[in-house]
């Protein structure tokens, strides 16, 4: 099918403006009608995308699926997957069913909330299947709106606050990426940036001499570290890196419990998939100027947020702090630039997006009971909620990185990746599990643990049928990815092995040309 990837995408779009134009009014018919049409949506966009995965060759590194056509100003609409996208894809589909499960019992606006989520999902989908550098951008900041809106609205008392922070921090920071792709275009005399064959190539006919190898935009020198701390910019508010990190916590608490989820479980991987699609292919001279100072920012990263994590007193912004630490790692093994610290870095990804986003869905289904977030409201849940204290044990565990469960192999191929780059960034990096390990482990002692003491406790009641369903899959993935990992590193390993041999080549290229322009002058 030539337009599987535009189905896949569209979707989502195609039922909020079904819903949009055909749904009207509050009433509990219209609400219910809203739910299950966004959850047919999403899970009739989680199947087609078996199809995609199923067909998809993880051998061949080029792109494929690949769509493209004529679309604005000259502008080509150009979509396709890899062996890096692919799984990223398949991480949004899966996860947005369950998100709007999650959803079930929101009563306000509900048509408008299922909309938001559904245009976030078509958007989210764009950024991860464009292979044209603005499509990709556009699809990149309009994915701000729905979720600047699902804060905003539907969020906790300080919303509005945390809403705009989130906006201004990640939208700032892509005017940077704007800016140098403003400046590309000048440069090169070009009005399409596409990635082609495993690579990101300047599509042009006017190359400046010298200045742009044959593999991509690799211009010479400072200018190529200019651009590429602009796109980092963008990239690194997204994950969120330390010290751009402060939008993370307020926006998880602000958030409903479904925006948490989606923004630990797939917006943040947004950044991380930039720097692999973006800043290596293009600027890998600049990348490995910057190499040591993004290595020793990621280490710091995960000891100090661990660290701030360990004194939260609500269950969201210890998880949202943990979440920065774990993106840490991500960090650290993209710009190892190996084998194992990026494709560590991709299954770190993947993993931190089923354990967080249950993370999150375990603060959410105490949160619906008691309306607290705060840890001290809590203590000794285990004597009337068994089954809730199993789920959360074990995304805890996984959290932690217990082997057996998919956050062990991340971090495990993480830091074997970074050892073979600086051993001291590994070992402060490593710290990271210790400490992950103590606020964790505290968090689950005071929530869980010990006797039920306070009298507003003693009459909730453990997890629901539908409760536990949205779970399940959730506890599945990241027992399978633990104990057979292979399934995503055959499908990410030979993708990731064109992008290192692309990307050494480049440096290579790189150096004989800025030696050639220094011997011109």
């Amino acid at each position: 099918m030539d337009n599987l990837l535009s189905i896949v995408t569209f979707i989502p779009a195609l039922a909020a403006l079904i819903l949009a134009v055909f749904l009207r009014g509050e009433d509990a018919a219209s609400q219910r009608n809203a739910k299950w049409l966004a959850l047919l949506a999403t899970g009739a966009t989680f199947l087609v995308s078996l199809f995609i995965l199923a067909q998809f060759d993880p051998q061949n590194t080029a792109f494929q699926f690949v769509e493209e056509r004529e679309w604005l100003l000259g502008l080509k609409y150009r979509m396709g997957v890899d062996g890096i996208s692919v799984l990223f894809v398949m991480l949004t589909t899966f996860m947005m069913p369950l998100v709007i499960a999650a959803s079930w019992d929101v009563t306000t606006r509900v048509k408008e909330y299922m909309i938001a989520f559904l245009l976030l999902e078509t958007l989210m989908l764009g950024v991860f299947m464009a292979l044209d550098l603005v499509l990709f951008y556009l699809f990149f900041e309009a994915g701000l709106i729905p979720m600047f809106l699902i804060i905003g609205i539907w969020g906790g008392k300080n919303r509005i606050y945390a809403s705009f922070k989130f906006f201004l921090y990640t939208f700032l920071g892509s005017v940077l990426m704007l800016v140098a792709m403003v400046a590309m275009f000048a440069d090169a005399g070009t009005t399409c940036i596409a990635a082609c064959g495993g690579d990101v190539a300047l599509m042009t006919h006017s190359f400046a001499s010298g200045d742009i190898s044959v593999l991509g935009v690799h211009v010479v020198g400072g200018m190529q570290t200019l651009l590429f701390l602009a796109f980092f910019a963008s990239f690194a508010v997204k994950m969120p890196m330390w010290p751009v990190h402060t939008w993370l916590p307020d926006a998880h608490v602000q958030a409903p419990t479904a925006g948490s989820v989606v923004l630990a479980a797939i917006l943040l991987k947004m950044g991380g998939y930039g720097f692999l699609r973006f800043s290596l292919p293009m600027f890998p001279i600049g990348a490995e100027v910057m190499t040591p100072l993004v290595l020793w920012m990621s280490a710091i990263a995960i000891v100090y947020t661990s660290l701030v994590a360990l004194v939260q007193e609500d269950m969201k912004k210890l998880i949202a702090y943990s979440s920065v630490a774990h993106m840490g790692y991500v960090t650290m093994g993209i710009f190892a630039a190996n084998q194992q610290g990026i494709d560590g870095a991709i299954f770190q990804m993947l993993s931190h997006g089923f354990i967080s986003g249950a993370l999150f869905l375990c603060v959410g289904v105490i949160y619906d009971r008691m309306h607290t977030r705060e840890i001290d409201a809590y203590g000794g849940l285990v004597n009337r909620m068994p089954a809730y204290a199993l789920i959360f044990m074990f995304f805890t565990m996984a959290n932690v990185g217990l082997p057996g469960t998919s956050g062990f192999v991340g971090e495990f191929l993480t830091l074997m990746g970074i050892f073979q780059v600086n051993t001291w960034v590994a070992a402060v990096a490593t710290s990271g599990v210790i400490l992950s390990a103590a606020y964790a482990l505290w968090l689950y002692r005071r929530v869980v643990m010990g006797d039920l003491i306070k009298e507003s406790l003693k009459a909730i009641t453990d997890m629901t049928r539908r409760e536990r369903a949205i779970f399940a899959p959730l506890v599945v993935m990241t027992l399978l990815l633990g104990v057979y990992p292979s399934l995503v590193t055959d499908i990410i390993g030979p993708s990731v092995e064109a992008l290192i041999q692309n990307y050494e080549t480049a440096l290579g290229e790189g150096a004989r040309a800025a030696t050639q322009v220094a011997a011109s002058h």
